[in-house]
C-alpha cells in the first residue's frame, strides 16, 4: 500500500504536497507503461483472506495484536478492528496446479493462526459477517490501535461532519447511525490477485467486471448483521455506507462519488486511466509524502515505488481494483475484491477458480460483449447478485438484438462454467485442477446451496425453538463445526 503511516493529523500543506506528488506519479506511471517490456511475464495469482477471532461462545474477541505476537509468520497481519486478522498468501504461477497449491497454503496459514489464537483462548471464524456481532462489539474501542487506522477514521469522519447512516433492507430492515468507520471491520473478504500484462489490462479488467456478478451470486456468505436478515452479501451494502466520506450534496444537488464503488464505466485504455480516475474523483485521506521523486526515477531508467499513488489507491475501494507493484521488475495486477470469506478452504478456492477462469475466458471476447451490455447493467447485476444470490436474475449479453437479456443465475452459471474451464486450461492450468474446483460450483448450484442460504435455513430451524440471539450463536457453532471438517459447503446438512 505504499508508505507507512506514523502520524494521525495533517496540515493543509501536507495535502497540497501530496496532491502534487500524485500528479507527478501519474506522469511517471504513464512513462513506465510506455517502456518496452514493462510488466510482461507469466501470469501469477495470489490471495488475501480476512477472518474473525472469537471466544468459546462464538462472540468476537478483540485480541488481534496478542494473537499476532504469538506467530512469526509474515503472512499474518492486523486488520482495522481488533477482532480481525488478515492472511496474505504468497503469489504463485497460474499455470500448473495453482488451486492445489493455493489450498495447501490456505490450510498451512490457517493452521498457524489457529495455533496462535489458541494460546490466547481464541478461535478462528472464516465467514463474511460474524452472525454473533453486537453493537457493543463495535465502536471506537474496537479499532486496532495503530496510527494508520486512527488516521483513516479521523480523515473520513472529518470530511463527513455527520454520523454514518447505514440503511439496508432485506427480510428485515436495518437502520443505524454510527460515529466511526469500525462497522467496516464487520466485513471480512477473500481477495484474489491476477497479474496482467499492461497491453491486456483493459480487456482483463472489463472481463473481471462482467464476471464478478455471477460468481458473487453463487458465493454469498454474509446474510446476517446485528441480528438482522439482510442481503445474501450484506457486505456490499454495509461497506459502501460504513466508510462513506461524502457529506451532504453540494450546490445543485451534486453528490461526489463514493469511495466504495463498482466503478464508473468500462475501461477504455488500461490501468493508467483507473489510477487517474481515483486521483481525480477522490481527495487524499492520508497525505504522507515519501522521499523518492517518481519522475526523476523513471527518467534515470529506474523503477519507482509510486508510494503515494499506491497509498491513495488503498483508500479508494473499487470492488475490482488496479494495482501497481514495483516488485518482480514491476507489474500490474487486478485485485478482485468482491468475494466473502469462507466457508471452507475448498469453497474459497473453488470461488477463486470460477472467478479467475471466467475473467480469462471473457477477456478473449470482451470487445464483442461490451457493446451488448451497457455498464449500468453490469453494476445492476452486481447489486442484484449481492442482494439475492442464487435467486437473482442478471442481464447478460446476447448474441443478437435485443441485448442484454435477463437470465436466472441458476441457468446462467451452468453456461458459464465451461467457459471458465476453457479460460483456465488455455492459461496453462492443469485440467484436473480446474475440474475439481469448478465441479464444486456446479454441485453448489444444482443443490441450491450457498453459505448464505445455509445460514438462513439453519437460523430459521433453530429460531423456531429459541430466541434469535441464541439461535445465531447456535447456528455459528454448527457453521464452525462443519467448516472445521473441511468438507465443501454443498455437503453440509441443515440439521
Amino acid at each position: 500500500m505504499g508508505l507507512a503511516i506514523q502520524q494521525e493529523e495533517f496540515r493543509p500543506d501536507d495535502y497540497e504536497r501530496f496532491s502534487r506528488r500524485l500528479k507527478e506519479s501519474l506522469e511517471a506511471l504513464r512513462a513506465l507503461l510506455a517502456r518496452p517490456g514493462f510488466g510482461v511475464g507469466p501470469s501469477t495469482i495470489g490471495a488475501e483472506l480476512e477472518l474473525f477471532l472469537v471466544d468459546a461462545a462464538g462472540f468476537p474477541l478483540p485480541i488481534n495484536r496478542q494473537v499476532l505476537a504469538q506467530t512469526v509468520d509474515p503472512r499474518v497481519t492486523l486488520e482495522m478492528d481488533r477482532f480481525n486478522l488478515e492472511l496474505n498468501l504468497r503469489p504463485g504461477p497460474l499455470a500448473g496446479r495453482p488451486f492445489t497449491a493455493l489450498a495447501a497454503e490456505f490450510e498451512d496459514t490457517l493452521r498457524e493462526v489457529r495455533r496462535a489464537a489458541a494460546t490466547q483462548g481464541a478461535r478462528v471464524a472464516v465467514i463474511g459477517i460474524l452472525p454473533t456481532l453486537r453493537e457493543a462489539d463495535l465502536g471506537s474501542g474496537a479499532m486496532t490501535g495503530v496510527a494508520r487506522y486512527r488516521a483513516l477514521s479521523a480523515a473520513i469522519r472529518h470530511r463527513r461532519a455527520a454520523p454514518f447512516h447505514v440503511s439496508i433492507r432485506g427480510e428485515d430492515t436495518l437502520a443505524l447511525a454510527w460515529d466511526d468507520v469500525t462497522l467496516e471491520g464487520a466485513n471480512t473478504s477473500l481477495q484474489y490477485h491476477l497479474r496482467v500484462a499492461p497491453g491486456d489490462f483493459a480487456r482483463a479488467y472489463n472481463a473481471a467486471q462482467l464476471a464478478t456478478a455471477p460468481v458473487l451470486a453463487v458465493s454469498g456468505n454474509s446474510p446476517l448483521f446485528l441480528g438482522h436478515r439482510l442481503w445474501d452479501e450484506t457486505r456490499v451494502a454495509l461497506f459502501r455506507q460504513a466508510v462513506d466520506d461524502r457529506g451532504e450534496p453540494g450546490e445543485g444537488g451534486f453528490h461526489p462519488h463514493a469511495r466504495v464503488s463498482f466503478g464508473h464505466g468500462w475501461a477504455r485504455e488500461g490501468a493508467h486511466e483507473l489510477f487517474a480516475e481515483a486521483v481525480a474523483l477522490h481527495p487524499p485521506l492520508l497525505p504522507v509524502v515519501g522521499r523518492e521523486s517518481p519522475l526523476e526515477c523513471v527518467r534515470a531508467g529506474g523503477l519507482p515505488g509510486l508510494d503515494e499513488l499506491r497509498l491513495h489507491q488503498s483508500t479508494v475501494w473499487t470492488w475490482n481494483r488496479a494495482i501497481y507493484d514495483p516488485k518482480d521488475s514491476g507489474h500490474l495486477r487486478i485485485e478482485l475484491r468482491a468475494l466473502p470469506a469462507g466457508p471452507t478452504v475448498v469453497d474459497m478456492v473453488a470461488n477463486g477458480a470460477f472467478l479467475l477462469g471466467l475473467t480469462l475466458a471473457l477477456a478473449e471476447r470482451v470487445d464483442a460483449l461490451l457493446p451488448a451490455l451497457p455498464f449500468v447493467h453490469a453494476y445492476g447485476n452486481f447489486i442484484r447478485a449481492a442482494r439475492q444470490g442464487l435467486d437473482a436474475e442478471l442481464l447478460w449479453p446476447a448474441d443478437a438484438a435485443p441485448s442484454p437479456r435477463p437470465v436466472r443465475v441458476v441457468e446462467l452459471v451452468p453456461r458459464l462454467l465451461p467457459l471458465a474451464h476453457q479460460g483456465l486450461v488455455r492459461a496453462g492450468v492443469d485440467a484436473a485442477d480446474a475440474d475439481a474446483m469448478l465441479g464444486i460450483i456446479e454441485r453448489r448450484v444444482a443443490l441450491g446451496r450457498t453459505g448464505a442460504r445455509w445460514q438462513r435455513l439453519e437460523l430459521a430451524r433453530l429460531e423456531a425453538r429459541m430466541p434469535r440471539a441464541d439461535a445465531l450463536a447456535a447456528m455459528l457453532e454448527r457453521y464452525l463445526h462443519h467448516a472445521d471438517s473441511g468438507e465443501p459447503l454443498h455437503t453440509w446438512p441443515v440439521e
